[in-house]
């Protein structure tokens, strides 16, 4: 496995993927596109290609979550983690599937598709733009701050996901994909429920980095895997 920059290794994707824009989105109110995939499943090629475009973009916050329920087929998923495969099924209660599926693309935590069909994901980025609302969020020498607004009913959780900007090439040995070179791009490291929301400014401590290269996302998501309500990306990564 290697780390490239997205620049290099994402660049033909990049431009052979011309996405449209994201609606009300922009860099202080990003789109969340969370990708759930495994390098185990042969049709998951084609919607991390997809997620290249979205990645490289200021208005979206791109996720990839590798899932470890392939594991068993032939080929362990090299970043797959228990609680993204668990925030997987959070979703499939939420959005009413009776199981789990990859590749699966969720917008803004309201609804999804495959991902492997740029169009078809576009198609559902416009239907389910978030629009202006939501409070204000931003990542502030270490900590997450939420502004005052009109929290849910139940409340939000307040989730850290911190993820590699790099692009990782691995080259799959086994299972369905064996004898590929596959990259990925903003590849989840870890997933971090750090707070709770009910519309009151907050200001929730973000845990240290292991890693000066990650970077740091927060969410503010409705409680129960529900529809994201504000979401940020560190400045400058």
């Amino acid at each position: 496995m290697r780390a490239l920059p997205l620049s290099s290794a994402g660049a033909a994707l990049s431009l052979a993927l011309v996405v449209a824009p994201a609606s009300a989105a922009d860099a202080r109110h990003p789109l969340v596109i969370e990708l759930f995939q495994s390098q185990g499943c042969s049709s998951c090629p084609p919607a991390n290609a997809n997620l290249f475009a979205w990645a490289a973009r200021d208005d979206a916050l791109a996720l990839n979550f590798a899932v470890d329920y392939w594991d068993s087929l032939g080929w362990k998923d090299t970043f797959a983690k228990p609680a993204f495969t668990a925030r997987q099924w959070a979703y499939a209660r939420t959005l009413g599937h009776g199981e789990v599926y990859t590749p699966q693309a969720v917008v803004n935590g309201r609804a999804d598709v495959t991902g492997a069909d740029a169009a078809e994901l576009q198609a559902l980025v416009q239907r389910e733009d978030r629009g202006a609302g939501g409070p204000d969020l931003s990542i502030e020498a270490g900590h997450a701050v939420i502004g005052a607004g009109e929290a849910p009913t139940g409340g939000a959780e307040v989730w850290l996901a911190r993820y590699d900007p790099s692009t990782r090439e691995v080259a799959v040995k086994r299972g369905e994909n064996a004898g590929r070179l596959l990259p990925h791009a903003h590849v989840v490291v870890d997933l971090v429920l750090i707070g709770r929301w009910r519309g009151e400014p907050e200001r929730f401590d973000l845990p240290a980095k292991t890693d000066p290269r990650l970077v740091d996302a927060v969410l503010v998501q409705a409680s129960g895997t529900g529809p994201i309500l504000a979401a940020v990306k560190e400045r400058g990564k």
